[in-house]
């Protein structure tokens, strides 16, 4: 632990221990964090770049869309904690099937937090993308599956419990501002039974495309581990091909989407888990029109005019109620 009073030296300390470099240099800020909560920043040492994630929590938070609360800056805050935590106990497990920054070092303060990564863009992804060609989000689906297989079975202790930042027990006031209805009648059931499927992994949570970055010849490695929890992996891949398709595309590409990831995990599991292979891939295909309505769910009360909340979405969530009855 140390005094917040040191906080304008701490990433420069941390830099220069972990490179050797005498005078680490900040070049530019990457990005903001959410509701600001801090910034994501690139430094320059003697022979390459990495990036700073500085934690500093605002003394009187504002959401931008009005959600700020003392729950809602607790869950902000243990995210941060968790994501430190994947990436000091798990993220050494990742292969270059599902590449994920190197992790340097870390400290906190009473107040704030410190973590130094690999920089990407210097690790050969400098490409980021708002949208995507379907070649293009088979290298996220491919990493996505690599991923599920690879902690297939695995407890997230000192993650969270249920992974996704969407997680109904993380979101009740949203939940509380959704109108009376079919979605949110069956909102725990569908919950329950997202949670209590046989097979868990660990799950991104925010696997959006934003949070991928790729190569010039379209591989891919992903960051942003707040919300790695447990769950089946189908929550990833149903909220990852929202973040990148249209309402059209997501019901023209469906089956080549879902067709790529389920072979790609297919063959991921064979090594480990040949056996549970084909259980896991039914399983989880029959689950994915709820993990879509699920996210449906916390879209619904948390910005009910949201783009993504189209025909497709209402598609998915009508096969959903019809059927929950043989889930009960």
């Amino acid at each position: 632990m140390i005094d917040k009073s040191d906080s304008t030296t701490v990433w420069q300390r941390l830099a220069a221990n972990v490179s050797g470099c005498g005078n680490p240099q900040k070049l530019e800020t990457v990005q903001s964090l959410w509701s600001g909560f801090g910034s994501l920043f690139r430094v320059a040492t003697d022979n390459t770049t990495l990036i700073v994630k500085h934690v500093n929590p605002p003394v009187d938070s504002t959401h931008p869309r009005g959600w700020q609360s003392d729950f809602a800056t607790q869950r902000k805050l243990k995210s941060y904690q968790v994501e430190t935590h994947w990436y000091q106990h798990y993220s050494n497990r990742c292969t270059s099937d599902c590449q994920v920054p190197l992790f340097l070092t870390s400290e906190q303060s009473r107040l704030e937090r410190w973590l130094l990564l690999q920089d990407l863009d210097a690790a050969g992804y400098p490409l980021r993308f708002q949208s995507l060609q379907v070649d293009q989000a088979f290298a996220c689906l491919d990493w996505l599956a690599n991923f599920h297989a690879v902690f297939l079975h695995t407890e997230p202790d000192g993650l969270w419990a249920t992974g996704c930042y969407w997680h109904l027990d993380t979101r009740p006031d949203e939940y509380q501002a959704m109108q009376d209805g079919p979605l949110k009648q069956h909102a725990q059931l569908i919950d329950q039974i997202l949670n209590q499927c046989r097979y868990q992994t660990l799950v991104h949570g925010d696997a959006k495309v934003a949070n991928f970055c790729f190569s010039n010849n379209n591989t891919v490695a992903a960051v942003d581990f707040q919300y790695i929890g447990g769950g089946c992996g189908i929550k990833d891949v149903a909220y990852f091909i929202g973040s990148c398709f249209s309402e059209d595309e997501c019901i023209d590409y469906e089956d080549a989407l879902l067709g790529r990831y389920f072979n790609t995990l297919n063959r991921a599991l064979q090594n480990n888990y040949a056996k549970e292979a084909a259980s896991v891939v039914q399983e989880w295909r029959s689950l994915y029109a709820l993990a879509w309505t699920d996210f449906y769910r916390f879209l619904n009360g948390w910005m009910p005019d949201h783009k993504k909340i189209h025909r497709y979405t209402k598609q998915l969530a009508e096969q959903t109620f019809d059927q929950l009855p043989e889930w009960k």
